[in-house]
């Protein structure tokens, strides 16, 4: 455990920015090792073929905006570094080390890192505090800092929802202690485990231990607290803002000792970083953008399938209504049947429609055709009621004219059974059609027989026969 212990002494970093020059982006190959150009051809294709309507892109703002932030990152080569724990374990002060200059919030008392907080780490000789590096083959590249509030400061939900937040665009993450181990550091060090991404945890202000008691320190911290979660190389040790004490001569001739800010010990956490970049750097980038942009991506996709679905289930109660409707007033046998196709028709085509999937009449007529044949005891049914009904509603209606209305009352009763009845088909042929769409327009392996069964054995025909006959006869007696 030799090289986990930073020395007391002063070391010299002067080669720091070199390396990181010369070794963060070996970066250079990156096309030809990952595929980044297609990986970013891929994304950029993702953002701009959402196909989302006006409704469906309303709710989503925050999900596309994440989506472009990545292509962005992607594009302009961003390698982020966050970092995490709870107050007072010196986040920003190890920030401020690596980039060599106080550019984050630092303060003894909770609640000085209100928000994430990003600085662009430079890796240039000429300012050690806005540093780049240009690769040839993908233009500037940048390494990016970012602070977030510690994971329990008040508020904490929120805050640690803020911190799960930027582990998700963060490509390596910095965990942060100051000596053992709590439960709740425990916790949140396995729930970022989750995410995926490389972590370091940072065993800081360990200046502030005797030798012996950091030694005991990092052992329990190795051997207990995260053996199930990190290799003993993936813990590091550090001292950003260590106190040194100095003696001072006052002019009575006495001698006091005061403390004084020493020299920030961070090699080893710069030279662990590197090593990291040299050994996943090629990776970092494209592949945890494309990860969290395939999940953005499964967000976005549900959600458009929820609405549409939403919007396909108002359509074809309007198409059962329509034809449940028009079969019940309409009193002549050819007409009904004839009306049924036609409406069935037209609701396959509005649903090819919100699905996006182009459909001719033909087409339709042959869905419409595979589906039928598929329904089996409803299709059946639907044309047995509709000649039987429709011949008893035809002499229901005769005999009203001849007896006076008397006849009137069992005529409307036929004729809502006779819609009903109708309507109930529509509806299976609807959500069969849905089901077809939203697959791409395929039956897939099982066929048609198969989803069409799937589909009827989940539909209540009685609920939604009931339901037909209460709205008919609102409708009806509108009349």
């Amino acid at each position: 455990m030799t090289s986990t212990l930073p020395q007391p002494e002063p070391s010299n970093s002067s080669n720091w920015e070199e390396e990181l020059d010369q070794a963060i982006f070996t970066f250079a190959d990156i096309q030809a090792e990952l595929n980044y150009t297609q990986a970013k051809t891929a994304l950029r294709n993702l953002v701009n073929n959402l196909d989302l309507t006006i409704q469906e892109k309303s709710g989503l703002e925050t999900e596309i905006s994440d989506l472009e932030a990545m292509l962005g990152k992607l594009e302009s080569m961003v390698v982020q570094i966050a970092a995490f724990g709870m107050v007072g374990r010196g986040k920003s002060s190890l920030l401020n080390a690596l980039v060599g200059q106080t550019v984050f919030e630092t303060g003894p008392l909770h609640g000085v890192t209100r928000a994430e907080q990003k600085v662009n780490w430079s890796i240039s000789q000429e300012a050690r505090g806005t540093l780049k590096v240009t690769l040839p083959t993908t233009g500037q590249s940048q390494v990016e800092l970012v602070d977030t509030p510690g994971l329990d400061e008040v508020d904490g939900e929120t805050r640690a929802a803020l911190a799960q937040e930027v582990a998700k665009h963060a490509d390596l993450i910095l965990f942060v202690i100051s000596g053992d181990m709590t439960k709740i550091e425990q916790v949140a060090l396995s729930q970022l485990r989750e995410v995926g991404k490389p972590i370091i945890l940072v065993f800081n202000k360990v200046d502030q231990y005797p030798e012996a008691d950091r030694i005991a320190i990092y052992e329990k911290i190795r051997d207990e607290r995260v053996r199930e979660l990190l290799s003993p190389d993936e813990i590091v040790m550090s001292a950003a803002s260590p106190l040194v004490k100095t003696a001072v001569l006052s002019r009575d001739g006495s001698r006091s000792i005061k403390l004084r800010q020493g020299q920030a010990q961070v090699d080893e956490l710069k030279l662990k970083i590197l090593e990291i970049l040299q050994r996943e750097g090629k990776a970092l980038v494209a592949l945890n953008t494309m990860l969290y942009a395939d999940t953005v991506n499964e967000q976005v996709v549900q959600r458009k399938l929820m609405i549409r679905e939403q919007n396909a289930n108002q359509l074809i109660w309007k198409a059962v209504m329509t034809k449940a409707m028009a079969i019940a007033l309409n009193p002549i046998t050819v007409v009904d049947i004839l009306s049924s196709i036609v409406i069935d028709i037209a609701l396959i085509l509005g649903l090819s429609q919100l699905y996006g999937i182009p459909m001719t009449e033909s087409g339709a007529l042959q869905v419409l055709q595979k589906i039928a044949l598929s329904m089996g005891g409803i299709g059946a049914s639907e044309l047995l009621a509709n000649l039987g009904l429709s011949g008893l509603k035809t002499l229901l209606g005769i005999s009203a004219s001849a007896t006076a209305g008397v006849a009137l009352a069992p005529y409307v009763s036929v004729a809502i059974t006779q819609g009903a009845v109708a309507g109930v088909s529509s509806y299976g042929i609807g959500q069969v059609t849905k089901a077809y769409l939203a697959n791409g327009a395929t039956w897939g392996p099982e066929g048609p027989k198969a989803v069409v069964s799937r589909i009827l054995s989940t539909l209540d025909e009685t609920s939604i026969l009931n339901r037909i006959k209460d709205e008919l006869l609102i409708k009806v007696r509108r009349k």
